[in-house]
């Protein structure tokens, strides 16, 4: 097992919020050859398309378009979770990224 490093914890943290953080620690090699980082970074990528589709369907709509900015807001917990060295589990979405194999 490779120890979680703080650069670990802060870039997992700040693939949540940050997507283009996420698609960095995938493109380079060290960052993704980190399982720490791998993990989060697969599953906040998932999230950060997950809220561009769900922002342009629910766009017509103001009551809708808050659906997405409340998820957003939950990303600031995973975040959170990630910085505190924690492997989090997102309801659906991490049993589908695992039977995908790209956890």
């Amino acid at each position: 097992m490779v120890d979680i490093t703080d650069n670990d914890k802060l870039l997992a943290a700040l693939s949540y919020p940050l997507g283009i953080v996420a698609i960095i620690i995938l493109l380079v090699e060290d960052m993704r050859n980190r399982p720490f980082q791998k993990y989060h970074a697969v599953q906040a990528l998932a999230v950060n398309v997950i809220l561009v589709v769900l922002s342009i369907i629910t766009s017509w709509t103001v009551v809708l378009a808050c659906v997405p900015c409340l998820i957003w807001f939950v990303t600031l917990y995973w975040a959170y979770e990630a910085y505190q060295g924690k492997y989090i589990t997102i309801p659906v979405l991490t049993d589908f990224l695992k039977g995908q194999g790209w956890l």
